[in-house]
């Protein structure tokens, strides 16, 4: 590979000249082998955020990226390999119930995931609230339980987009992180990397998105179906409504348990469920295993009330370590912290906005996310019973329940929780949970 001096290519994408698809695997072979400084990746980040990249750079970036290190093969699976993505929100456990759905249905989905940023709830820190349940398997071990179980959500091994790991951690500290190229590239190349022949994305608006607002969405989702058409990888998008808790609870084994009552059959949030299948129905369609959304609709019940899609996620949670009786025992295995505090409506009223990102703060303060890298999770805390918008609430009834450790931390959270809500004599408009955003690519 011909050899560019990283003050170059920096110096190029600072004034605004296109690198050729030769020079972003340069740049992402050195950023991968670490001959380029973490100020230079810094400076080619801040780069990017000023210039931008055009389509084809987009692009060149991608794969450069996903060809830093090893990229995952399933050709000798029977059957399609899906994956989705989500932009992160509050209360969003889809990925816990979606994979094991898909598996139960035919499909097979190494879901590489991610910790929480920010306000936002991480998907290996859910899983980690299981006792003994390895989110870093193998390479031979993950090949075998994607083989034998179907699915594995596990972190993103040492040798799988190296570049993208140390960009990401470098992005983190200079305000590069919401750069829409930058996101672009990180997604699509882990999901290239890991070998998905097909992708919904999830990006999500509102008071507790990442993005907002619907038009920078909307845009950041053109960057993705561009990407993804040139890698041939199809990609369906949906926009989906973060302007209340995902589902009805906030934390990491809070999640799991309601997690664990949908698959089961046991009562839940309708609103999560209905998402859990939308997403599901369209990676069936996409895959070739089902017609239609409609037709996927039937599978994906079937598969919910025959007990597949349960029996798939406590065999998942098994082979990465976790306990063996998940289903039958939840509460032998998830933790629950000591102090329950419900937040009690002040006045009559519908539940009119909720500032969500606030709520998912007050999660993270009460120990259920990281205010710096590798910081400890407590499993136990968070939310649980979070009132929905529209919903009527008389005075003193709850607006949640706060799960903490101490006196001191449930009093500030539920405070927190009190300021998040504002109530009022009508009913708010009503928003759509999500919608599909134009054809598949």
């Amino acid at each position: 590979m011909e050899q560019w001096p990283a003050v170059a290519l920096i110096r190029s994408k600072r004034e605004g000249r296109a690198l050729s698809a030769a020079q972003w695997h340069a740049l992402a072979s050195g950023i991968a082998n670490e001959t380029w400084s973490e100020g230079q990746i810094g400076a080619f980040a801040m780069a990017v955020a000023l210039r931008g990249l055009d389509a084809q750079e987009c692009s060149d970036f991608t794969f450069a990226l996903r060809d830093s290190g090893r990229v995952l093969s399933w050709q000798d699976i029977p059957g399609p390999v899906l994956d989705k993505h989500s932009t992160g929100g509050v209360g969003d456990c889809v990925s816990l119930a979606l994979a094991p759905l898909l598996a139960a249905c035919g499909a097979y989905v190494p879901m590489i995931s991610g910790r929480g940023l920010g306000h936002t709830g991480g998907t290996l820190d859910k899983l980690e609230s299981l006792a003994g349940y390895n989110v870093n398997p193998a390479p031979a071990q993950l090949q075998k339980i994607i083989r034998d179980v179907g699915c594995a959500i596990v972190g993103q091994s040492a040798d799988l987009v190296p570049a993208d790991r140390r960009l990401y951690a470098v992005r983190d500290v200079t305000a590069t992180v919401d750069v829409p190229e930058l996101i672009v590239a990180s997604i699509l190349s882990k999901k290239l990397a890991g070998g998905a022949q097909a992708l919904v994305l999830d990006i999500k608006t509102g008071s507790g998105a990442q993005t907002p607002r619907e038009a920078d969405a909307e845009a950041l989702a053109q960057h993705m179906q561009a990407v993804a058409s040139n890698g041939g990888l199809p990609l369906a998008v949906m926009l989906s409504d973060m302007g209340q808790v995902l589902g009805r609870t906030a934390g990491n084994a809070l999640e799991v348990r309601g997690i664990i009552d949908l698959l089961c059959g046991r009562p839940h949030c309708p609103r999560l469920r209905a998402l859990v299948l939308a997403q599901a129905a369209r990676l069936l369609v996409l895959g070739g295993l089902a017609d239609s959304d409609t037709a996927a609709q039937g599978t994906l019940e079937a598969a919910l009330s025959s007990g597949a899609a349960a029996e798939r996620f406590a065999r998942m949670v098994a082979a990465l370590g976790g306990p063996c009786d998940v289903l039958e025992q939840p509460d032998a295995h998830l933790a629950r912290a000591p102090l329950q505090i419900t937040v009690q409506a002040p006045t009559d009223g519908f539940v009119q906005t909720i500032d969500v990102r606030a709520l998912g703060e007050c999660v993270v303060e009460l120990g259920g996310g990281r205010r710096v890298p590798n910081a400890a999770i407590d499993h136990a805390v968070g939310l649980a019973d979070v009132a929905q918008r529209g919903q009527w609430c008389e005075r003193g009834a709850p607006l949640a329940v706060v799960h903490a450790r101490t006196q001191a931390a449930a009093e500030q959270a539920c405070a927190r929780v009190l300021a998040a809500f504002t109530l009022g004599e009508t009913a708010p408009a009503p928003v759509s949970a999500w919608r599909w955003l134009g054809a598949a690519v």
